[in-house]
């Protein structure tokens, strides 16, 4: 076999030219979303006054395999895809652990993440539309960050409401969307009927991913030639994601290199849901085996202590509802600084494919994850977000099992984005003020007990 490089780059001529779409692969689908208001199954009609029309079929389409991705988003994605495969030789050496560690870096543009992938997608689909604009939220501000450069570049406007702990730790991620052309609004705000309930119920919240979805779907249902777009939970998002898995698994093959696990930091899904998507696939399909972890915040623990059930996808409850893993809409998770995985939920997809045992899935504590972030930063070269480092964690974790045992592991990981905006964690963190925050199970039940009542 031959030398694997610290990078594997394809050729743009090996890029995806169609999304998969690992529900046609699926026997078992997910539940149906539902309507809010008749709790029945939604519909194209019902869903497209919230969102892009193709953007709605999308998320019902779980029959079709392949999507092809429109040659538009294609000549985008080639400003900065294929993203490279890397080999972690300096961490292996670090660690002196027999496994290989790879990592599929997606953070090599301006939005930081891998949040434009779906971004770009979502931004084509309302300009073809005729829209004149989108409105979102974002917990981090790589979502918003990648939405208002997609926007930028198909001349739509764009209304972001940033989760407000976000908005206050990242006064940076909040300018770079400004200079892109978007509203950034703090959430929960004064600005929206919702905003104005949550505010009067949870005086001095520092808000919510749950929150800011459902200011950010008011204000797209409240204004003509607007939609709703999301970054993350839906299975649209998890599609148009899925070139993360496509590119890793093709330039895995391209040295006949094997995984044996496949490790994603897990908040709503799309980067966890992208990645393993492919892999996930051959498990359904019976062509091979894989350990899939998915990682998450063990203050906001949805897969590992919540509850398999329908619930609201947001806050103020005017979403359709999802059957999938949740503390409750109301749980309102501690300001931790991986804003992105700050959510009561789990992509439906993601949750089908955890019941199943298709996928297993760890919670993480929030010092232990920076301790990984920064051995990583030192030997990678690389800062990477909060987000990604609980994927990290667990990489070091298993590379380190492996050097009890001897054995000669291939772990992938997601590294999803880079953390140069995030240096107040970082801070806080070398300071030795940074705590570590884990819900008791009155805490949780509080929220679950109110999930909603639904007989399908």
């Amino acid at each position: 076999m031959s030398t694997i490089p610290y990078k594997i780059y394809l050729e743009e001529s090996e890029m995806p030219k169609q999304w998969y779409n690992v529900r046609g692969d699926m026997k078992k689908k997910p539940a149906p979303i539902l309507n809010p208001g008749t709790l029945q199954p939604v519909t194209i009609d019902e869903l497209s006054g919230i969102f892009c029309r193709e953007l709605a079929e999308q998320e019902l389409d779980d029959t079709s395999r392949f999507i092809d991705i429109p040659e538009e988003i294609r000549n985008f994605y080639r400003m900065y895809r294929p993203s490279p495969l890397v080999r972690a030789y300096c961490l292996e050496e670090k660690l002196q652990t027999p496994a290989h560690i790879y990592y599929k870096f997606e953070g090599n543009n301006t939005s930081g993440s891998h949040k434009l992938n779906s971004a770009i997608a979502q931004a084509y689909y309302a300009k073809k539309q005729g829209l004149k604009g989108v409105t979102t939220e974002t917990g981090a501000g790589q979502w918003g960050t990648a939405l208002s450069m997609a926007c930028s570049y198909f001349d739509l406007d764009c209304q972001v409401y940033m989760v407000k702990v976000s908005y206050e730790q990242k006064p940076f991620r909040r300018e770079v969307m400004r200079t892109y052309g978007a509203k950034v609004t703090p959430s929960p705000s004064m600005e929206t009927e919702i905003g104005r309930k949550i505010n009067a119920e949870f005086p001095g919240t520092t808000g919510s991913l749950g929150c800011a979805i459902s200011e950010a779907v008011e204000a797209a249902t409240t204004q003509e030639g607007y939609r709703y777009v999301l970054g993350s939970v839906l299975s649209q998002v998890l599609l148009h994601q899925s070139v993360i898995g496509l590119e890793t698994k093709t330039a895995l093959d391209k040295y006949g290199i094997k995984a044996d696990m496949i490790i994603g930091c897990a908040g709503g899904g799309s980067n966890l849901g992208g990645l393993i998507s492919p892999f996930a696939g051959e498990i359904l399909r019976g062509e091979n085996n894989y350990e899939i972890i998915a990682v998450e915040p063990a203050s906001c623990p949805s897969l590992t202590r919540g509850k398999y059930a329908y619930d609201f996808c947001d806050t103020g409850k005017v979403c359709p509802l999802a059957k999938m893993y949740t503390l409750g809409s109301g749980f309102i998770p501690s300001a931790n600084h991986a804003g992105g995985l700050r959510y009561h939920g789990m992509s439906s997809v993601v949750s089908e494919l955890y019941d199943q045992g298709i996928i297993k899935a760890r919670s993480v504590e929030q010092t232990s994850v920076f301790e990984a972030a920064e051995m990583f930063a030192r030997v990678e070269g690389i800062l990477p977000a909060p987000e990604s480092s609980h994927a990290i964690r667990v990489a070091i974790d298993e590379a380190l099992k492996c050097k009890e045992t001897g054995e000669e592991k291939n772990i992938v990981f997601g590294l999803t984005g880079t953390g140069y905006f995030d240096m107040v964690a970082y801070q806080k963190y070398n300071d030795r003020e940074m705590t570590d925050y884990i819900p008791t199970d009155e805490d949780l039940q509080k929220s679950l007990d109110k999930l909603p009542k639904v007989d399908l």
